[in-house]
């Protein structure tokens, strides 16, 4: 029986007008996220628009696809499967599991064969000899775990305060449609995936030799997310934990976490002209429930960091380059940049008392500019606060904004 394919439109429509074109479209994300699920649902695309396409699809993590090590494997492949006369397609799953994949995509590429499109588990791919070979000759898109409107749809969930929790506690990880949603089982789940990336696209891709150390400093990010950080302290606290970590180390792993698009690097900025300060950042898991599977305690003791994580992924999956904003001695939790506009956005779980707002909303009154700030809050209390062009705006709803 035919798989039901869910549509994910806001992906789709960035990559429907590159169809056809001579460039090839790579897909990047954490595993788990649904890269195989987009490329079903641009296989699908052009089927239905073009019935007469022939299509290739490799699945690097199928047993029949095994025997495809290299790129000569792939172009010996590949040719054996074109037909002539007719408009060939070719899909690639997983193809950093290939060894010097790029150099057939170029040569096919170069010979106009077909339209190629990839999706790939680790950001090294698009480094090092791809960058050389291939620069100017392929898009990357980004594939994140369900937004809070996809985990509406995936589920037939309505949209009300329950379910932001619930999404809040078991994050977006698209195979919990098969499973349920009970906290228990999906747990279990992620731990699985949590063990498959850790494996596979970090110890494994990145040469890791000490696991155990790893495993530690990933339940330290977990603990403290959203907090600023820096090598050298994080190697100073697992020292007092006993765990004896280099700072250099503690640099490399956090470089293969990101890689693996398991964690984002955010940086810090001065706001005037986004100078970027090259110590004290923060890391923000790619999917809520992830990390929640991973917490040494109780998720819901830190809601508030929660939000962040929330706030900033939906800046990510809406094409903002985010920082963390700092000016004199304030702090502004987000600074999204696109296209050249900007918006800043401060994370409270409630402006409880006056202190607080002075505090949230004080923090956006010193930057000058006039574009857009929020507030952004669990609570749905109306009327919601605004002050001097500062909205209050409740999660939920942000949560549910499409950015142009």
């Amino acid at each position: 029986m035919e798989e039901k394919i869910i549509r994910r439109d806001q992906y789709l429509g960035r990559i429907k007008p590159f169809i056809d074109k001579h460039i090839i479209k790579i897909l990047t994300g954490q595993r788990r996220v649904g890269k195989s699920y987009m490329l079903k649902m641009i296989i699908k695309h052009i089927k239905e628009n073009r019935p007469e396409a022939n299509v290739i699809y490799i699945d690097k993590e199928l047993e029949k696809f095994s025997e495809i090590i290299n790129h000569s494997d792939l172009d010996h492949y590949v040719k054996l499967k074109l037909i002539q006369g007719k408009p060939n397609y070719l899909f690639i799953d997983e193809v950093q599991e290939i060894m010097d994949f790029q150099r057939c995509l170029r040569s096919l590429l170069n010979e106009q064969s077909c339209d190629i499109y990839c999706s790939g588990s680790n950001a090294n791919i698009l480094s090092g000899e791809l960058a050389t070979l291939m620069a100017g000759r392929y898009i990357e898109f980004p594939i994140h775990s369900l937004s809070y409107v996809e985990f509406l749809t995936f589920n037939q969930l309505e949209d009300k305060i329950e379910n932001l929790e619930l999404y809040l506690t078991v994050g977006g990880m698209p195979y919990q449609h098969h499973i349920g949603l009970n906290p228990g089982l999906v747990f279990e789940y992620l731990k699985n995936v949590y063990s498959s990336i850790l494996l596979r696209d970090v110890v494994s891709r990145e040469g890791i030799r000490n696991v155990s150390l790893l495993e530690n400093l990933v339940a330290y990010l977990a603990d403290n997310t959203g907090s600023v950080f820096s090598a050298q302290n994080i190697s100073k606290y697992l020292k007092s934990q006993r765990v004896n970590i280099p700072t250099q180390t503690v640099i490399n792993y956090l470089k293969a976490l990101t890689n693996s698009y398991f964690i984002h690097k955010v940086a810090r900025a001065d706001i005037n002209g986004l100078k970027i300060f090259e110590i004290g950042e923060k890391y923000y898991f790619e999917d809520l429930g992830l990390c929640n599977s991973i917490r040494s305690f109780n998720y819901r003791s830190d809601i508030g960091k929660l939000m962040e994580n929330a706030v900033y992924m939906q800046l990510l999956r809406n094409g903002f380059r985010v920082f963390v904003g700092k000016f004199q001695d304030k702090e502004i939790d987000f600074i999204g940049e696109k296209n050249g506009e900007r918006l800043y956005v401060q994370v409270c779980y409630a402006l409880f008392d006056e202190v607080t707002i002075q505090r949230e909303f004080g923090n956006l009154m010193t930057v000058a500019d006039n574009y857009p700030k929020y507030v952004i809050t669990m609570d749905m209390i109306k009327p919601l606060n605004t002050f001097k062009g500062i909205q209050q705006m409740p999660l939920r709803d942000f949560l549910k904004m499409e950015f142009l």
